[in-house]
């Protein structure tokens, strides 16, 4: 149980921490209760600097007029004494040698009224904590007899008790604070989502206008937001399109250098630099496919041309064309279940994520003893994909960051063992693009990707 009171206030500790709604309405309270405090606390004080000079001969003059009238300047009367305990809400009690009446016997004299405990007598002027109010609620008339007048405490017990309409004030008004501030903030949270969404690369939808023709500093936040995003945006589409362009034009002349390259005479003397440039050839353009490619997925100007597909079919084609490049593609082990269905994804997309998957296991775990392999499933329509390879993976902290473009980890910096970083970023545009999953995981040894994609 006490677990449980300590789990509860840590959460509405971290909620208070994480709300500026919250905090502002605490402000509030605090400052309210803060303001009440000094203002009863001056009060209180004021009366008592005022209560020698003005409101204590006031009470005594009264009391003294209120003898008058139960004695009627002689013998104290029963009859006058409760016809002024039937007009106000007093209580009458006489004592002496002929009358002793009391009109309520049964309350006792309140505690502010009580005498001292230590039975000293008042002095001078003092007041408070019973030791002024016996000189100024008691008189002694001539014929012997004490008089003694107080407050009649059942006359206010029988009134509605004002503390529950203080309490039920005092929540109305947090209520109504509350609500007042939650509406103020709320262009908070519609800002608050325009940022994740600009922050995730998703500009088509701005800021709510409701929020930016706001009247105060949220609504001048929103706007400066929103002409940042569009900033952005278009800076972004312009980084795009340069590279776009620049990745087009350099296909004309790579596509001459490489005729040229292979009209170079086959002899011994140049054999090695043809094939050299002829393997610097390829390798630009496939990284200007990829580059271009990882801008159309990126863009979301890509439809995909889905059709039905032979993952394990495409799967070997991939391997035989890989043969070309890689000495160990032979090697590669492909499991797919027998009967294994075909499944409706882009099958050109796919032939490039399997491909990249694939030669990037080749990369970084031929040298292992184990060769790559690839599994293929498909579960109620879903296409499962895992590439894993046996070489020394990676870092735990750098796995978030492989399949970010232009990512390398150090180990894979060199020329000889690893590319410009783009094959895994465009495995993930390619799962994204069919709606799918893409996860890095170290296989312990080795690197394990697995691509998920779902059914259309």
């Amino acid at each position: 149980m006490r677990s449980e009171r300590k789990s509860a206030w840590r959460r509405a500790k971290r909620r208070v921490a994480h709300s500026i709604k919250l905090r502002m309405v605490l402000v509030f309270l605090v400052l309210a209760a803060a303001l009440s405090f000094v203002f009863f606390t001056g009060a209180q004080k004021a009366f008592t600097m005022g209560w020698r000079d003005a409101a204590r001969p006031i009470l005594m003059d009264y009391v003294d007029r209120l003898t008058l009238e139960v004695t009627g300047g002689g013998e104290p009367s029963v009859e006058r004494a409760r016809a002024i305990t039937e007009r106000l809400p007093l209580t009458v009690r006489i004592s002496g040698p002929v009358v002793n009446w009391a009109s309520h016997p049964n309350q006792g004299p309140p505690d502010w009224v009580r005498a001292r405990n230590d039975g000293a007598p008042a002095v001078g002027q003092d007041w408070g904590n019973g030791r002024d109010w016996p000189r100024i609620l008691h008189r002694q008339t001539a014929d012997g007899h004490t008089i003694e007048f107080g407050i009649n405490g059942d006359a206010f017990e029988h009134r509605p008790r004002m503390i529950g309409y203080l309490l039920g004030a005092l929540l109305l008004i947090t209520l109504m604070a509350w609500l007042y501030v939650r509406h103020l903030l709320k262009p908070l949270d519609a800002i608050g989502e325009g940022a994740r969404r600009f922050g995730a690369g998703d500009f088509s939808q701005p800021i709510p206008e409701r929020c930016v023709h706001g009247p105060d500093e949220l609504g001048e936040l929103a706007l400066t937001i929103n002409t940042m995003g569009h900033d952005i945006h278009q800076m972004l589409e312009a980084k795009r399109a340069l590279l776009l362009a620049i990745s087009h034009e350099l296909r004309s002349p790579l596509t001459r250098a490489r005729l040229n390259a292979e009209l170079l005479p086959e002899d011994e003397d140049v054999q090695p630099q043809r094939d050299a440039l002829l393997r610097d050839l390829q390798e630009m353009a496939t990284l200007i496919t990829d580059l271009l490619e990882s801008e159309r997925l990126a863009g979301h100007h890509a439809a995909l041309m889905r059709e039905p597909t032979d993952l394990a079919a495409l799967s070997h084609a991939v391997v035989q064309d890989l043969g070309a490049r890689h000495a160990g593609a032979s090697r590669i082990v492909v499991e797919a279940p027998a009967g294994l269905p075909v499944v409706a994804v882009d099958p050109a997309r796919v032939r490039l994520l399997i491909r990249n998957l694939l030669d990037n296991a080749l990369r970084h775990g031929g040298g292992a003893d184990l060769p790559p392999v690839v599994r293929l499933s498909v579960e109620g329509g879903a296409a499962r994909i895992e590439v894993r390879d046996h070489g020394p993976g990676v870092p735990d902290e750098q796995l978030a960051q492989l399949a970010q473009a232009f990512y390398r980890p150090d180990s894979a910096r060199t020329r000889s063992a690893g590319g410009v970083g783009l094959g895994l970023y465009l495995c993930r545009l390619v799962a994204q693009a069919h709606g799918g999953s893409f996860e890095v995981r170290n296989a312990q040894p080795g690197l394990q990707v697995t691509v998920t994609l779902p059914p259309v």
